[in-house]
């Protein structure tokens, strides 16, 4: 792709599970062993169409891919408490810390938009405190897993433009650029009138039918000035 597709920006939105931190990869574990108790596997594939959906909605989107004979309040019964303790061992992914200290530092408005509920964002993140604190780096976080506003997740564009909506003053939709790991993800910034950049878990590529602007295999190798933004100081990035 040539350099002249891609539109200046002056907002930030980043998804948070597989993209700043690597949440993912502890799920897909999880649901694996919930479904090695009943001779079921949780493929690659289903985890493609899982990505994105919040609640209720994804939890019953895996039963109904694995043919798990469950519930959803039985199947988090099971998966809640494998998780909480695989997510005591989170990490950020690659790059994630430097380009949040990086826009930072240049006062580029930033917001995390996650299909995890507030509850879930905390068991989440609550082992890496510093880039979540609130109003420290990001200008707010939305969990459209329990926000009121939000009534239909992603691929819908709702959790995008409502958290456009909540920048002071509101961004436009057309001057925010979403980093995005997801499918549904990358579905719902396109729907929402915003440019996207896809950093896909590798295992997934090859089921990914989303059309980003932009594709890479890790924020390491984002280049911001493609989009108008400043460049990474790389002195000050080497020492993070």
């Amino acid at each position: 792709m040539g350099i002249d597709i891609f539109k200046a920006v002056t907002h930030l939105i980043f998804d948070l599970d597989g993209l700043l931190i690597d949440t993912e990869t502890l799920n897909f574990r999880a649901v694996n062993k919930v479904a090695e108790k009943y001779g079921k596997k949780y493929l690659m594939e289903d985890k493609v169409k899982v990505l994105g959906k919040r609640g209720a909605e994804s939890t019953q989107t895996v039963i109904d891919l694995v043919g798990l004979p469950l519930t959803v309040d039985e199947f988090l019964k099971e998966f809640d408490p494998i998780f909480a303790e695989l997510v005591k061992d989170v990490k950020f992914m690659p790059g994630a810390v430097r380009i949040v200290h990086h826009f930072h530092k240049q006062s580029i408005p930033m917001a995390v938009a996650t299909s995890s509920s507030a509850e879930e964002f905390e068991l989440k993140t609550k082992s890496l405190p510093d880039l979540f604190e609130p109003g420290k780096y990001f200008h707010h976080i939305l969990t459209a897993g329990s926000d009121s506003e939000i009534e239909r997740g992603k691929p819908d564009p709702q959790t995008f433009l409502v958290c456009a909506k909540r920048f002071d003053p509101p961004a436009d939709p057309s001057k925010i650029l979403v980093f995005e790991d997801s499918g549904n993800g990358v579905l719902a910034a396109l729907a929402a009138g915003m440019q996207v950049v896809q950093v896909p878990d590798p295992a997934i590529i090859a089921h990914n039918q989303a059309k980003p602007t932009l594709i890479i295999d890790s924020l390491e190798n984002f280049k911001p000035e493609i989009f108008g933004l400043p460049r990474f100081d790389q002195k000050i990035m080497d020492a993070l």
